[in-house]
């Protein structure tokens, strides 16, 4: 059976608002290291797929931008979503894609383009246990994160019985808990719903057929055609369309490091920090000054004096100020802006 990388790259990232524009989203960004997101994830699954069976799937619009970014991944493999609909149909439309290709045994591994992994071999593993797993027992399976504090912007996952080493039978899915819930959970063993799924391309539209009438009857009927597609299926996440419905589901826990960087406080966790805690990139100088995160591109300079637990960017003549905690909400101060000034970058 052959394996297939399939990431999911659409998306603007209006939380890395100024420097994440509709042209150049958080995933086209070097917002952890010196190479974008989208660069870093594929290079972590170069020895689980090749290029020649390495799916991206995105927005139209930066089919041109992620072509040129990732050069090795072949053009007809870049396949541009023409609305966005949700992971179910994305997930739906990329299996439909394998199985015509390289037929229904195909194995396929899903992750998105803008995570940081702390430690790319313990992703490797967890990747090769839910493929064997999901070849093995013909399931679904998800790679949940063990939790590093009770995080209510994540969904969860309940592990139920072990079906073979390291993996385990889904009992249940939480949608986002409150803080205290999301406490409770971590300390019971439940898993963070990462968004990694794995399986044979057969098995899951087998169950998209069965369960999903969201996505299967635009799949029957616009088979051939990606634009009839997209236009007739209903949006809705994967989570809600398949896994949640589905008695086919398993679970591999996975602890590596994983992120998210769903917003700018997240980069206190993924970025290297100096001696008082701050994250920085660009010119920043900064004394009695503590927990912060900075960018400051070229040509600007950034002086922190006496602040804590800020979020600074600079660019070209706009300069953010928020808090960290904050800026988990950028999304509705973008919306406020003129659209002059929002689009400005």
């Amino acid at each position: 059976m052959t394996r297939w990388a399939v990431v999911l790259a659409g998306g603007v990232g209006s939380r890395f608002w100024p420097l994440s524009t509709e042209k150049q989203p958080k995933q086209l960004l070097p917002l952890v290291a010196k190479k974008p997101l989208l660069v870093e994830q594929l290079e972590r699954l170069r020895p689980v797929a090749p290029a020649a069976r390495t799916l991206v799937l995105t927005n139209a619009s930066l089919v041109g931008a992620i072509a040129r970014a990732v050069p090795r991944i072949p053009r007809k493999n870049v396949i541009a979503e023409p609305k966005p609909a949700g992971t179910a149909a994305a997930l739906a439309w990329a299996a439909h894609v394998i199985e015509q290709r390289d037929g229904r045994d195909a194995t396929m591994i899903s992750v998105h383009a803008d995570w940081a992994i702390g430690d790319t071999e313990g992703f490797r593993d967890a990747l090769a246990t839910a493929a064997t797993a999901a070849e093995t027992h013909h399931a679904l399976v998800t790679v949940g994160i063990i939790p590093t504090r009770p995080d209510p912007g994540f969904g969860y996952i309940e592990p139920g019985q072990q079906m073979s080493p390291g993996v385990r039978r889904v009992m249940r899915f939480v949608e986002k808990p409150t803080r205290d819930q999301a406490a409770l959970m971590r300390d019971h063993g439940y898993l963070w719903n990462s968004g990694i799924f794995v399986w044979r391309v057969g098995d899951f539209l087998d169950e998209v057929r069965a369960l999903s009438p969201e996505v299967a009857p635009a799949l029957a009927k616009h088979a051939k055609s990606l634009k009839g597609f997209f236009a007739a299926v209903k949006p809705i996440a994967v989570d809600h369309a398949v896994l949640e419905r589905s008695k086919r589901v398993l679970v591999v826990p996975g602890d590596f490091g994983w992120d998210d960087v769903g917003t700018w406080g997240a980069l206190q966790r993924v970025r290297q920090r100096d001696d008082q805690g701050n994250a920085v990139s660009g010119t920043v100088h900064a004394l009695e000054a503590a927990n912060n995160v900075v960018h400051a591109d070229e040509e600007q300079q950034v002086v922190l004096y006496g602040v804590n637990d800020l979020v600074v960017v600079a660019r070209d003549g706009l300069t953010l100020v928020t808090t960290i905690e904050r800026s988990a909400d950028l999304r509705k101060l973008v919306e406020s802006l003129p659209r002059k000034l929002r689009d400005r970058t």
